[in-house]
């Protein structure tokens, strides 16, 4: 479907799976919001290069998630937003009784909370257009859980609750809101996790990644961002337009065990 003339905002997109959906939503012609938390040269440019290699409008906005305002000023600075894809998200692994205070705080303000700021700044201008699409990226830990990861298994419980209500609030109006929930995606992030695990572990990469990274999803493949992304496009066609307050898993089965 052509997304031309809609504005999709996505939040954490300087790489990995919010750059993915960023990339996917411009090809179907949607002019994109790109945002982190830095301020460099190449942040910049990659919303010149999604700009150039799809005749869309690309541009990038430091924003950073774990603070409420800058939440709301990224949808403000924006001008317009038709798509909000909430993805920005951080990841610490500990026990809980050991679990850092300040790491819990970090992951539910930036997994979390960050969605409640962006949704309440963009549901204005969703009503104001007539038309919007609320798509959080939240986890099969959105739906399931897993030992020593209870700060973002929380927040993406609490991502997929809040996907729920804001569909309840919006249900009689051209918006909708549903909850995209992956298992694990290759990305930069996880491919550069994969040596050390090697080393770890004394296996090779086939058998790190079937045995050990992909031990519950059970395809034993990775999703791929561009999957996501086309998920997204799915949610924003006029066949989902009765899709509200629900989750799609793209986790090989992950949550079917």
């Amino acid at each position: 479907m052509s997304l031309s003339g809609k504005t999709a905002i996505i939040t954490g997109s300087n790489s990995g799976i919010g750059l993915g959906v960023a990339r996917e939503l411009a090809k179907a012609g949607a002019n994109v919001v790109l945002n982190s938390f830095t301020d460099r040269d190449e942040d910049h440019a990659l919303a010149e290069e999604i700009s150039k290699e799809t005749d869309t409008k690309a541009r990038y906005i430091k924003a950073d998630m774990s603070k409420g305002d800058e939440c709301r000023a990224l949808v403000e600075q924006a001008g317009a937003c038709d798509i909000l894809v909430n993805n920005a998200g951080i990841q610490h692994v500990s026990p809980i009784d050991q679990f850092p205070v300040e790491k819990w705080d970090a992951i539910i303000a930036i997994n979390m909370n960050s969605a409640f700021h962006t949704t309440a700044a963009a549901l204005p201008m969703m009503r104001s257009a007539g038309w919007g699409r609320v798509i959080n990226i939240a986890s099969a830990h959105g739906l399931t859980a897993s030992p020593y990861k209870a700060a973002y298994v929380a927040a993406k419980h609490g991502v997929v609750g809040m996907t729920k209500t804001v569909a309840l609030e919006t249900a009689q109006e051209p918006i909708t809101c549903n909850a995209i929930c992956p298992g694990y995606v290759l990305t930069p992030l996880v491919e550069a996790q994969i040596p050390d695990t090697m080393k770890e572990y004394n296996m090779s990469r086939e058998d790190v990644v079937k045995n050990i990274l992909l031990e519950r999803q059970p395809s034993k493949e990775f999703a791929t961002v561009e999957q996501l992304g086309g998920t997204a496009i799915f949610l924003c066609s006029d066949a989902a337009a009765q899709i509200t307050g629900t989750t799609i898993s793209v986790d090989g089965g992950w949550t079917a065990l």
